[in-house]
């Protein structure tokens, strides 16, 4: 019986071969992508003199073009990472109201600014954004995947030890 199941799956291995072919440009096997726009996300994290971290998150929105930078502080950085996460969520859910408050109708920022502290989050007035920090675009509506989070926060922990060290060094 053993022979006759290897001449079986052979048989099928040949006929698997013959109806393979070589693909030809139009081919579409893959799944099309759906929107080639990203809401691309920078975020820092450091500590402030009172010790708690100041996580700051800027977000730039292609479909309106604009960008919102926002901040919250959080007394650990487990705590911080569970309300990035949040906050990451909130802000890809919210776009189009962020939008219409923030800047379709711009004379009312206090509105935004109420919107945000709701979620716990701050506007973050700062002009200047750090130039060292973590990135990750998204699809601009949908949820924000697991596997994203974990480099963002590897990197936002290397961020904190890299500062953590250099305030070691630089008080020696």
């Amino acid at each position: 019986m053993g022979s006759g199941a290897s001449a079986q799956n052979s048989e099928q291995k040949q006929s698997w071969l013959c109806s393979a072919r070589t693909p030809q440009i139009g081919d579409t096997n893959m799944p099309a992508r759906t929107s080639a726009v990203r809401n691309d996300y920078r975020c820092t994290i450091d500590r402030n003199q009172s010790g708690k971290y100041c996580v700051r998150i800027q977000v730039h929105y292609p479909r309106h073009a604009w960008t919102l930078s926002i901040f919250f502080l959080a007394s650990s950085f487990d705590r911080a990472m569970k309300k990035l996460e949040e906050a990451l969520d909130f802000l890809q859910r919210q776009e189009e109201k962020l939008w219409f408050w923030g800047v379709d109708r711009a004379e009312d920022m206090g509105f935004s600014a109420e919107f945000l502290k709701e979620a716990g989050l701050r506007l973050d007035r700062r002009t200047e954004f750090p130039g060292k920090a973590t990135n990750v675009s998204l699809t601009p509506e949908r949820e924000v995947p697991a596997f994203v989070l974990g480099p963002m926060r590897r990197g936002l922990a290397e961020s904190v030890e890299m500062s953590r060290s250099a305030a070691a060094g630089g008080g020696s």
